[in-house]
């Protein structure tokens, strides 16, 4: 045959060899893009279930402990989304550093429900003890209305603006008392807020 091998040079061809390596490195070829997508891939359901739920719980505490410690130390990388922000800062400084009426009335509402629920056969007690309840009110009232004043001054000339919401959270941070604050006042009463 003049087009056919014969076969002792079919049997001296050399065929490839698996202990061959490819080279690695700069020089390596460049993997097919199904190739790397499937050494990035992760399955959606964990194969392990108690060693995720495990890593789960982990990752939570760590991430509890780090808020807690920033609600302490005023470190506003790791502070809830609503605390965050300087406009957030300056009033949470501008309410710590006032004597607010609004800390006490919780205390007040308690002491409104313990008396009116022991003194039911004195209903003239009961008639004095609603109207100082509600004169608490009015004062808080009036109080927040001072403060969130001036508030919006001091925000207006640091900042220029008021961010929405930075308001309301501060009338209900002065609704709180002030050792439960979260996050912790860093400013003692009397003092300027921080820049």
């Amino acid at each position: 045959m003049v087009f056919g091998r014969k076969k002792d040079q079919a049997a001296s061809v050399d065929a490839p060899t698996e202990e061959t390596t490819k080279p690695v490195g700069k020089n390596a070829p460049t993997p097919k893009r199904s190739v790397q997508q499937a050494q990035n891939q992760r399955p959606l359901v964990p194969t392990d279930r108690k060693l995720a739920r495990a890593a789960q719980r982990n990752a939570r505490l760590e991430a509890q402990n780090r808020m807690r410690l920033a609600n302490e130390t005023g470190d506003e990388r790791f502070m809830a989304a609503r605390d965050q922000g300087p406009q957030k800062r300056f009033a949470r400084d501008y309410v710590d550093r006032r004597f607010m009426v609004g800390e006490y009335l919780m205390f007040a509402v308690f002491a409104f429900l313990i008396i009116t629920l022991s003194l039911t056969k004195y209903p003239q007690v009961s008639a004095y003890v609603t109207f100082a309840l509600w004169f608490l009110v009015v004062a808080v009232a009036i109080d927040s209305f001072f403060m969130t004043r001036g508030l919006k001054k001091g925000l207006v000339a640091r900042y220029d603006a008021v961010d929405r919401g930075v308001v309301w959270y501060a009338v209900m941070r002065g609704m709180q008392f002030r050792k439960l604050r979260l996050p912790k006042p860093q400013v003692r009463r009397g003092e300027e807020p921080r820049l």
